[in-house]
């Protein structure tokens, strides 16, 4: 079996968890497009990766076409989507 690469995600009892590459990526993939580069999200040398709540957002807005994705990662983020 092949091993999965993981990176870190941050978790509510802040000891950090582990997710697969591919969803951190999928994830940053909207981030990048949305705020910028910072490579250290994925890596876990910024505040230990994406939160959970973040991922579920990205994820989320990634399901649209990439000019929503800015007000899709907004509306996840403040609630207003029920996901």
């Amino acid at each position: 079996m092949t091993e999965v690469e993981l990176h870190p995600v941050q978790t509510v009892d802040r000891k950090g968890g582990k997710i697969s590459k591919a969803v951190t990526l999928r994830a940053y993939e909207v981030y990048k497009a949305v705020y910028g580069p910072q490579e250290a999200m994925i890596t876990g040398g910024c505040r230990g990766g994406f939160s959970t709540g973040e991922l579920i957002a990205f994820l989320y807005a990634h399901s649209f076409p990439k000019s929503e994705w800015g007000q899709r990662v907004d509306e996840a983020l403040r609630g207003k989507v029920n996901i």
